[in-house]
């Protein structure tokens, strides 16, 4: 008789609460970042040939929204659900994709973003089936 196949909760499990927690700071900085772009209509950005001036309206939308959904997906983990991680990591993609076009404008925020994006996929996907175990 076969036994059903569990899996064990472990310390791990820290690394999703963590990972959730950072996708709620990160929607939050998301919604601060989109906000400032949204109400700076113009950025100057200096090139080798003197600078440009870009609209940066369009991308603070971008972010805004990214910024909220990622702020319900970060919720959403703490309820251990399957479709909360997939969302989460869906999010974060769409996240880092939107950090990596913004390195023109601010390199080392979205350095620092994208490394924590990269950080919240690996605590979601290495050891996200651990939550599903935990009781809240």
């Amino acid at each position: 008789m076969s036994t059903p196949e569990t899996t064990r909760t472990t310390g791990w499990v820290g690394w999703i609460w963590f990972a959730g927690l950072l996708l709620v700071m990160l929607g939050a900085f998301n919604i601060i970042q989109g906000f400032a772009a949204i109400f700076t209509d113009d950025v100057f950005v200096p090139t080798e040939g003197g600078g440009v001036i870009l609209d940066v309206t369009g991308w603070g939308w971008t972010h805004l929204i990214i910024g909220l959904l990622a702020l319900l997906a970060g919720f959403g983990l703490f309820s251990g659900a399957t479709w909360a991680r997939i969302f989460a990591v869906i999010v974060v993609m769409l996240n880092a994709i939107a950090q990596i076009a913004s390195l023109n404008f601010h390199p080392v925020w979205s350095a620092i973003v994208i490394a924590l994006d990269v950080l919240i996929i690996w605590a979601l996907i290495v050891h996200g089936d651990e939550l599903r175990e935990t009781q809240f």
